[in-house]
């Protein structure tokens, strides 16, 4: 796994784990020499993880729509920024651009993010692995509705299975690496 999509919030959240946890990653990141992809920004967990990977001597990718940029919210210190011009093509270039994706605490945007990811692998688009970063117990309410919906016959237990979750950051990256590195993958409907 040379890159890993980080989706993530562009607030701080009311928990200081969000951030240290984000700058944790982005620390691990760099140290292990897997290179970020992300959403371009400079607020918030975004920027975090960011200047983490930077500061470690990582590079960092940013992909950020023109709208965005106008608002003066992008990161311009990063090793590479791709400017596009919809969230659409912000989503297909990261998924371009990275091996596997994990998704940090964030809002509507980051919930979009993953489950764009998601789909894009049942329909077959991409065959790259997904994962939560469960900081202090953020996605366990997710993970108990999407149990839901496979309990009530809308996902399938094998779908269901493919979203990775990890608690500790050595974790998240060695299941990441070892599904990025799985030469095939079924889908199951």
């Amino acid at each position: 796994m040379k890159r890993l999509a980080v989706y993530c919030g562009s607030n701080m959240g009311t928990n200081v784990a969000f951030a240290d946890a984000a700058r944790r990653l982005g620390e691990e990141m760099a140290a292990r020499g897997v290179e970020l992809v992300y959403g371009g920004g400079r607020l918030g967990l975004m920027g975090v993880v960011a200047d983490a990977v930077l500061s470690a001597g990582g590079k960092a990718h940013g992909v950020i729509p023109q709208a965005l940029i106008d608002l003066e919210v992008a990161h311009t210190g990063l090793t590479e920024l791709h400017v596009v011009g919809t969230m659409h093509e912000r989503k297909a270039r990261m998924t371009e651009l990275t091996d596997a994706f994990v998704a940090l605490p964030g809002g509507i945007g980051t919930f979009d993010e993953l489950f764009e990811a998601w789909t894009w692998n049942a329909l077959g688009y991409h065959a790259k692995p997904f994962a939560l970063f469960n900081v202090g117990g953020f996605w366990d309410g997710m993970l108990s509705f999407l149990d839901t919906a496979t309990a009530s016959g809308f996902m399938s237990p094998a779908r269901r299975a493919q979203l990775l979750v990890a608690d500790e950051i050595g974790e998240l990256i060695d299941i990441l690496r070892e599904a990025a590195g799985a030469t095939e993958r079924k889908i199951t409907w």
